[in-house]
């Protein structure tokens, strides 16, 4: 135990006399403590929610108005919308120590046990009762609904063991083997996917919800819980054609949506603060902003796209994990050249499709295409919306004009960073150009060479150059309009970009 509680009360007696006395815990409810602390952290203008990113003026105040109000809520929302998340940093309100009857098995209050075993305890000792001290973390159970939970799991069961053991009759309360609900007894108890728990456990859920207290295998053990119940699920699922019983519907207190990041700079913050990019490694590793930036527009892209599913979602963990991958790439093909800076490349993003793919739910459409084509193409528009924001109106035509002359480059996935700026410096105004990169002249090679790959990557998203499948950069090939019967063929020439 922490030794800020060494000198804690450790009898019932002695804890009448402390700070935690009979007058202020005796009919002091979770809801009510939390609200309590929410108050004080509202007043103080502390962060009531740290590492939840743009949920600031949406989801934060319903959840706030929530706690206030004293409702059990439920978070409705994709996969990827930190749900989970945000439930466990509720612990954050709760007081930082909490005094219990030392070994019961759902926390008993001190001054109101509902527990047989603890209400015997209390009158055998008196006031030397034990006390233990419960810890904020501990206050939190969380369970991942699943069809095959059962009443035993959350409820509980008559333990026929516990009974020969103690010489008990089956219906004694003593007998009961505690569930998980009972276990979170003065805490919160978090559902993750509400509607997939079987119907008759939901009708379980109604007692609590209303009643606030169980029964346990039909026999008369009434435990009046003090809990906080909290609940997450897919929008999909939860409506009364769904999988979710209507009269548990009506007991929610409050349904808060959630929802992606709704600008690229949200996202770009939730992915820096959640990527592993900071590692341990010989290798110093640097990551330009446009490789972040093109990473989130790609999930941003993603969501919008009619072959990707939206009834699943594209979760963030999209962009995180392309991210890491990307990094990954980068920082080996540094250790193989033998480099002393890894800086991550648009080609790394394509070598990063195993993160992608696996997070696309693809519609019919998609499937016929392929997943590793459609998050290609993702790509590709992902880089030309990005290379927008730092070119859009810049002349490049003597960059273009340099292919449509017949030049021809060809990029390797593993080329040393010192050997591809030779080959981008050899492209009239190219490498010029990486000035609205924000580079200087001073900058190593591997920063160099992603900024000039990138602007290739950037013309050749917008059809001004071509490129292959193995990284072979060259002029794009000019369409020709179909000759109308009885006009002259036009005379050959080349069109001029600005």
């Amino acid at each position: 135990m922490p030794k800020a509680t060494l000198e804690s009360p450790r009898t019932l007696g002695a804890l009448r006399g402390s700070s935690f006395a009979e007058a202020k815990l005796a009919a002091r409810s979770v809801k009510d403590e939390l609200r309590s602390n929410l108050i004080c952290k509202i007043q103080r203008g502390e962060t009531l929610f740290p590492g939840i990113v743009g949920y600031d003026d949406t989801v934060v105040p319903q959840v706030v108005n929530a706690i206030l109000s004293r409702h059990n809520f439920i978070l409705l929302g994709l996969r990827g919308q930190a749900k989970t998340r945000l439930i466990r940093l509720l612990t954050a309100l709760f007081d930082e120590w909490t005094p219990y009857l030392e070994g019961c098995e759902i926390h008993d209050n001190p001054y109101h046990p509902i527990c047989r075993q603890c209400r015997n305890l209390i009158h055998e000792a008196g006031e030397d009762t034990p006390i233990g001290w419960l810890h904020r973390d501990q206050r939190y159970v969380e369970k991942l609904a699943t069809p095959d939970v059962t009443i035993a799991d959350m409820i509980g069961d008559i333990d026929p063991i516990k009974a020969a053991r103690s010489g008990q009759d089956l219906s004694n309360e003593l007998t009961v083997h505690y569930g998980l609900l009972p276990r979170a007894n003065r805490g919160i108890f978090a559902i993750n996917e509400l509607p997939d728990l079987a119907g008759k456990i939901q009708v379980g859920l109604f007692n609590i919800m209303q009643e606030g207290d169980v029964q346990i295998k039909g026999y008369p053990v009434r435990l009046p819980l003090d809990v906080m119940l909290v609940f997450t699920a897919n929008p999909e699922d939860y409506t009364a054609r769904g999988k979710i019983i209507t009269p548990l519907k009506d007991r929610i207190g409050s349904e808060i949506r959630t929802h992606y990041p709704v600008a690229l700079e949200q996202g770009i913050a939730i992915t820096e603060q959640e990527a592993w990019i900071d590692r341990p490694s010989p290798i110093e590793v640097r990551v330009p902003d446009y490789i972040r930036e093109v990473a989130e527009q790609l999930a941003f892209l993603a969501r919008e796209d009619k072959r990707i599913d939206k009834r699943s979602g594209v979760s963030q963990r999209l962009p995180i994990s392309a991210l890491e991958n990307v990094v990954s790439n980068a920082e080996r093909r540094a250790l193989k050249a033998k480099e002393s800076v890894a800086v991550p490349r648009i080609l790394d993003l394509y070598s990063a499709l195993p993160a992608i793919t696996g997070k696309l739910e693809l519609e019919y459409e998609g499937e016929l295409k392929g997943g590793d084509a459609v998050a290609r193409e993702l790509i590709r528009i992902s880089v030309g919306k990005i290379y927008d924001r730092y070119f859009e109106g810049a002349n490049v035509s003597n960059i273009v004009q340099w292919f449509d002359l017949g030049g021809t480059l060809k990029l390797d996935d593993d080329v040393s960073s010192a050997a591809m700026v030779q080959q981008l410096g050899g492209i009239q105004g190219l490498m010029e150009k990486t000035k609205a990169l924000g580079l200087t002249a001073n900058e190593p090679d591997a920063v160099r060479a992603s900024a000039g790959e990138f602007i290739l990557e950037g013309l050749h998203a917008h059809r001004r150059i071509s490129r292959t499948e193995e990284r072979g950069f060259a002029a794009e090939e000019k369409r020709r309009e179909p000759r109308e019967e009885g006009k002259p063929e036009r005379p050959n020439f080349r069109r001029q970009y600005n």
